[in-house]
């Protein structure tokens, strides 16, 4: 296809080939301001791709202000100054709802001068340890959500020292390092005295914490506010076999188990915010509407992406806490 070309022999991600493709035709002069470029399924039937993979490319094109769409006609050439500045490694643990906000606020709250390749760990220690040694010395900045990796100051040491930002989590082995992170079990503690006034209507509260990925501090959040409150709790890993009552309020990390709360509660006929109450953590847009509202722990993930763009152009060695809030919706 004229104008885009795919490697899957390259180790770099698709998406950002397709980047890299529009950025040489633009430098070759082989597009002009106002030419159109392949639509998203020419790309996606020409190279077996999915939309989303060709949407990722087109945003972050649209974001720094290269192509425009006019609806109902296509994708064109906005502007042809595509000299970088900054070429910037981000290390992300997964890819899900409220990090795609996070990514998305990040890459809009970048100058046009700079890209981005984003990677995915998958709480995979050897892919994670791979990225991060393959990336040495090809970028500007470097992005690391190490997640809930121990332990890794080693292999991050790998990275020019100056270049390297952590995200969402402080590590006592990264303290060297500027961060942008949430401090989950305050977090939790000080959402929880936000809603002191919901939580005493109910009788237990109940904490689902399948642990694995999940950050150990939300659960100690949750244990010093239960305690000092002296409210009647439970941990619990999973609701299989679990008999929900009236009375009680659920805290669930995972939206696969929130999903099964809100089912059990209308097989019994529970009314959610006044028989049973339940709390979610990570905030979306479809949490704003499914059952007539979630009640969410969150941060802004936002504020958070526009957050690391700032300290990573000022070079800011800054460590700052992006700090979460009770969203209050019927659920609770």
């Amino acid at each position: 296809m004229k104008n885009i070309q795919i490697d899957d022999s390259l180790g770099l991600p698709k998406y950002r080939q397709i980047i890299n493709s529009i950025y040489t035709a633009i430098s070759n002069n082989e597009l002009k301001l106002g030419d159109k470029i392949p639509s998203l399924n020419q790309i996606c039937s020409e190279f077996e791709l999915s939309r989303d993979t060709v949407m990722v490319a087109f945003n972050e094109l649209k974001a720094k202000g290269i192509i425009n769409s006019i609806p109902g006609k296509g994708y064109y050439i906005n502007s042809t100054e595509i000299n970088l500045d900054q070429k910037i490694f981000v290390l992300f643990d997964e890819l899900n709802a409220f990090k795609e906000d996070l990514y998305s606020s990040f890459l809009n709250s970048l100058d046009a001068k700079s890209s981005v390749d984003i990677y995915f760990h998958h709480f995979n220690y050897q892919v994670f340890k791979n990225l991060i040694s393959e990336s040495a010395g090809k970028y500007t900045s470097y992005v690391i959500m190490p997640a809930t990796f121990d332990f890794t100051a080693d292999i991050i040491g790998k990275l020019p020292r100056e270049r390297v930002y952590i995200l969402d989590r402080k590590k006592d082995d990264l303290t060297d390092y500027p961060v942008v992170y949430q401090d989950f079990e305050q977090d939790v503690y000080d959402a929880l005295n936000e809603g002191l006034d919901l939580l005493q209507k109910y009788s237990e509260l109940i904490m689902i914490f399948p642990g694995g990925k999940e950050p150990e501090g939300r659960m100690n959040g949750f244990q010093r506010f239960c305690s000092e409150m002296g409210f009647q709790s439970e941990i619990i890993r999973n609701v299989i076999n679990k008999e929900m009552r009236a009375g009680e309020a659920y805290f669930v990390p995972s939206d696969r188990n929130l999903v099964r709360l809100i089912k059990m509660a209308s097989e019994k006929n529970l009314v959610l915010g006044k028989d049973v109450g339940i709390v979610s953590f990570n905030d979306t847009v479809l949490k704003e509407v499914v059952a007539g509202g979630i009640t969410t722990i969150s941060t802004d993930f936002q504020l958070m992406g526009q957050t690391l763009a700032r300290i990573i152009q000022e070079r800011s060695t800054g460590k700052i806490r992006n700090r979460s809030s009770l969203i209050r919706r019927n659920s609770l």
